[in-house]
């Protein structure tokens, strides 16, 4: 079995692809043969399909939660929560990289068919998840305590809101090792349902059994026992605990114990855990870059009064909603690109990133036309407020450029984690935030403009879109 090392984060270009002497006819024949060349479309179609299921498992629990807690009688609960929440994302989406290195470098071994690689991806990344958790535990105490002031909370809601943090802060080696397990199930494409019916799939099992374990809780610990906060926080921490414990004993049906122990010498090579984490850390520059411009968009918001904050909140919210459809299709692109790059199969990326692309964009146009079209209609199912609702008919536009040059930035963003091309994404992330987002969010804030400020999210989306699209040629260029 061959054991050569993934390719793992190229500097500035991302990783070019070998051709085997039958892939290396005409290279001027390229996009009307490329488009020609998707006999991999029902296979995207299964994956996408299955991720944006599974991804939308998450906001339906998270409506329950809140559809519980909202009923009970002091609102304090539902808005310590809410803003524990706020925190606990802040977390585990500077940390969400996890799962995509995982998949791209996992999706590379399983495309040179290389499975000891395979394995040890799951191993190092495992191993670092959890280690990261344990330090998230050790420093539980001290990320409370800032997160909350920050949050600046009122008394009551605050000691709400640490409760629901008290007891999911637990469940921190276990969500991350989730990010592990689905990243390294996606590699392999074990989120493909081959065969109805779909929740036979792995990846979609392990969504439900994570988010049906939470809701269950919510239930029984929130209404039955009356746990308030707390009981939230221990349901969610339990849900990721089953899920875990799920994935596990899928993993362990799928890999023999000597396997492991041949292989556990060489988890810690210093040259390929080096890489690993070489990418793992481009990989958390480009996320954390992100999330600091989504909230920095929400501050300055907040700073230009209680109604644009309210109306920008509600338009961030279909944001979100599009993202977990797109991330699907994302996901699916990071799996079957990694595959191709590990086959050598050059011709294959630029039809999946013209397909991917195209789908992306039709399902974010979509939404954003609907919104626009009936915009009160969508936002009274958020709200009654009528100063809320004639604000948002105002900016409700800017869903079109923010949708539609997002859909295609995501997409790309699975397409080059792949690649595992970490450097392009942390490049393109920090350039659009520097250069596209902060500038013009400056200049919005002091004109105290909301206008300014969706045309800064409008221009950060583009040029992380735009620059990413023009590094798509490179990744199917011959190497030298």
């Amino acid at each position: 079995m061959p054991r050569s090392s993934p390719t793992v984060d190229s500097a500035a270009d991302p990783p070019a692809v070998s051709l085997s002497p039958e892939q290396s006819g005409d290279r001027g024949n390229s996009f009307g043969l490329a488009l020609a060349s998707i006999d991999f479309l029902p296979r995207f179609l299964r994956l996408a399909t299955i991720n944006v299921l599974s991804n939308l498992m998450v906001p339906l629990s998270g409506l329950i939660s809140v559809a519980f807690l909202g009923h009970l009688n002091d609102i304090r609960y539902l808005t310590g929560v809410m803003l524990a929440t706020v925190l606990f994302n802040t977390i585990y989406r500077t940390l969400s990289f996890l799962r995509m290195s995982t998949t791209g470098m996992t999706a590379q071994a399983v495309g040179r068919n290389d499975r000891s690689a395979m394995l040890l991806t799951g191993m190092r990344n495992g191993l670092l998840a959890m280690g990261l958790g344990g330090l998230i535990l050790l420093l539980q105490h001290p990320l409370r305590d800032i997160g909350f002031r920050l949050l600046n909370a009122a008394p009551e809601v605050g000691a709400a809101g640490q409760a629901y943090y008290d007891a999911r802060i637990w469940a921190a080696p276990v969500t991350l090792l989730n990010f592990v397990i689905i990243g390294w199930l996606l590699g392999q494409e074990k989120g493909e349902a081959k065969q109805f019916p779909f929740w036979r799939n792995r990846v979609l099992l392990l969504s439900i059994v994570g988010n049906g374990v939470n809701i269950l809780l919510d239930y029984w610990l929130i209404v039955r026992w009356g746990w308030q906060s707390a009981g939230a926080g221990w349901a969610t921490a339990i849900g990721q605990l089953a899920m875990a414990i799920v994935g596990l004993v899928m993993v362990g049906r799928s890999v023999k114990w000597q396997e492991i122990r041949s292989l556990a010498p060489e988890i810690f090579n210093w040259k390929e855990f080096r890489q690993t984490l070489t990418l793992n850390s481009n990989l958390l520059i480009r996320t954390f870059t992100l999330l600091c411009a989504f909230l920095l968009f929400a501050s300055l918001s907040s700073a230009l009064g209680t109604t644009v904050l309210a109306e920008n909140a509600l338009l961030l919210q279909i944001v979100t909603l599009t993202a977990y459809f797109v991330d699907g299709f994302a996901y699916a692109t990071e799996s079957l690109a990694g595959m191709f790059h590990g086959e050598g199969r050059r011709d294959r990326l630029l039809p999946l990133a013209t397909l991917a692309g195209c789908v992306s964009f039709v399902f974010a146009l979509a939404i954003a036309l609907i919104c626009i079209c009936f915009p009160h209609s969508v936002f009274h199912l958020f709200t009654n407020s009528a100063a809320v609702l004639a604000g948002i008919h105002e900016f409700v536009v800017w869903l079109l450029p923010v949708l539609g040059c997002g859909s295609i930035a995501f997409m790309l963003d699975g397409y080059f984690a792949g690649l595992t091309a970490g450097a392009t994404l942390r490049n393109t992330a920090l350039i659009a935030t520097l250069l596209g987002f902060v500038p013009v969010a400056i200049i919005a804030w002091n004109a105290r403009s909301s206008t300014l400020l969706w045309l800064a999210m409008a221009l950060f989306m583009a040029i992380r879109a735009g620059l990413l699209a023009v590094r798509v040629p490179a990744t199917t260029r011959l190497e030298s």
